[in-house]
């Protein structure tokens, strides 16, 4: 009996034999074509706003980084919205920018914007101490929008191609509102390119850094801080 049943067995899989070859290259490229369709990963995202007064280079510094290069006059408009991929660390993220409006009369709009953003940028003019003493309120603006003062932040002194030319600069006032808010501070010129990319890459690694170490620990329900008030005399 266990003969009889062998030989058919075997002469079974020799006639078959002819045709697994085709079969399995079929399931192969069945196989190939399938995992060729599976869609990409996609980059995180990282939302970025642009805070500051009218006319201190938000703009400019966005269409830098954005095309590389230097648009002068700019209309303003409530916000513009801008979007790039880049390299980050080796990563492909995605920086979706906030372009948004520094006059006054748009400020209930900017506190709905001020919402969706994950990382800021407050910019001054470098030769301009009115500006940096609007900060202070935009400040308080994002932190009431965001319930939180413990958000990446980076202060940007523009329009440093001017330092050499302008009677006076407020780097150091600057410099020390950066230390009070404990943030980086950062010198960029929009017309020279001057730590344009720098100051971007900069907030954006803050972000991914506050994503990933979300993503580790688990959220836990924390009471809100008294807010940083700074004031700049």
């Amino acid at each position: 009996m266990p003969s009889s049943l062998g030989i058919p067995l075997v002469e079974t899989f020799v006639k078959k034999r002819s045709q697994f070859g085709p079969i399995m290259r079929q399931a192969c490229l069945s196989i190939t074509v399938v995992a060729m369709q599976q869609p990409q990963q996609q980059a995180p995202i990282l939302r970025l706003i642009m805070v500051g007064s009218g006319g201190v280079g938000k703009s400019a510094l966005t269409l830098q980084f954005m095309y590389d290069e230097f648009v002068e006059d700019y209309e303003p408009t409530k916000a513009d919205s801008y979007r790039k991929k880049i390299i980050l660390d080796g990563e492909e993220v995605q920086i979706d920018i906030l372009d948004t409006a520094g006059q006054e009369e748009y400020i209930g709009i900017r506190e709905n914007y001020f919402r969706s953003g994950e990382g800021f940028l407050l910019v001054y003019a470098i030769n301009d101490l009115e500006t940096l003493r609007a900060l202070p309120g935009f400040c308080d603006q994002v932190y009431r929008a965001k319930n939180t003062d413990n958000l990446p932040m980076v202060l940007v002194a523009n329009k440093i191609d001017l330092k050499d030319s302008s009677p006076v600069c407020y780097t150091e006032a600057g410099q020390e509102y950066a230390r009070q808010l404990k943030i980086s501070y950062v010198e960029t010129s929009a017309k020279t390119q001057q730590n344009v990319d720098f100051v971007f890459a900069r907030v954006a690694r803050e972000i991914r850094q506050r994503q990933l170490a979300q993503v580790q620990r688990p959220k836990a329900v924390t009471a809100r801080k008294p807010r940083r008030r700074c004031t700049i005399l």
